[in-house]
């Protein structure tokens, strides 16, 4: 991941529109520059995290941050409104912070048909070079959304017509036996911890991939790979 280091940098990126998956601004920094950074970031909807100044001179390493370090993303983010449109199925995640996770779930789902990615811009992955790396070049081909609230954005996609599919261990719905309404957006939970249990009630229907060993669950790219070609079996049926 590029990481840019110095107001100049932060603000020239910013300016010319270049991706960045977020920006650190230490604790306490302030001024005219500092005030730009964030304005520009805000219109641009990149992530803005103050934290304390020993982590951006790590970050840094020996370079002079003047209290600012932007990380680059690998690739542009969509919006949600441009891609609900037409769109048939939606990939949401819940907090997948493995970069390897991610990319192999872009992976999977462009080759399964899905039209987006929808994440969360906190406590969740962003488009690193390691997640491009591992998407395969899938990147290039399909969008990925970055939301404040996965909660607001569930409400605004039933709003528009779409069924919400949670993928859960507690779920009622055998993958295999699910009538998929159509448009459709699955959502699936971090590594570990799964749904976040307003997320999990925010659901229409709530799926799971019944297991036959002594472990509870799959690894969430490899649940993602089992559901979505569930799914796309079923369109082309």
């Amino acid at each position: 991941m590029a990481v840019l280091i110095g107001v100049n940098p932060v603000l020239e990126a910013l300016r010319a529109g270049h991706p960045l998956d977020r920006i650190l601004i230490a604790k306490g920094a302030g001024g005219t520059r500092i005030q730009q950074i964030v304005d520009l970031a805000r219109t641009a909807t990149t992530p803005v995290r103050f934290e304390p100044r020993d982590a951006l001179d790590r970050l840094a390493g020996s370079g002079v941050h003047q209290g600012v370090v932007a990380l680059g993303a690998a690739q542009k983010y969509a919006e949600l409104d441009d891609v609900i449109t037409g769109a048939r199925m939606l990939v949401i995640l819940d907090g997948v912070e493995d970069p390897h996770n991610l990319g192999a779930i872009v992976r999977t789902a462009h080759a399964a048909g899905a039209d987006a990615i929808v994440i969360p811009e906190r406590r969740a992955a962003g488009l690193t070079e390691t997640v491009a790396k591992a998407a395969a070049g899938a990147l290039e081909h399909l969008p990925v959304v970055r939301i404040v609230n996965i909660n607001r954005t569930l409400d605004q996609l039933k709003k528009a017509g779409f069924w919400i599919y949670g993928l859960d261990e507690r779920g009622s719905v055998n993958y295999a036996t699910v009538d998929w309404n159509n448009p459709a957006a699955i959502v699936l939970g971090a590594e570990g911890r799964g749904l976040h249990e307003l997320v999990r009630k925010n659901c229409d229907v709530l799926v799971s991939i019944p297991m036959a060993g002594a472990i509870a669950s799959l690894n969430v790219s490899v649940a993602a790979g089992v559901v979505l070609f569930s799914w796309r079996a079923k369109q082309s049926g």
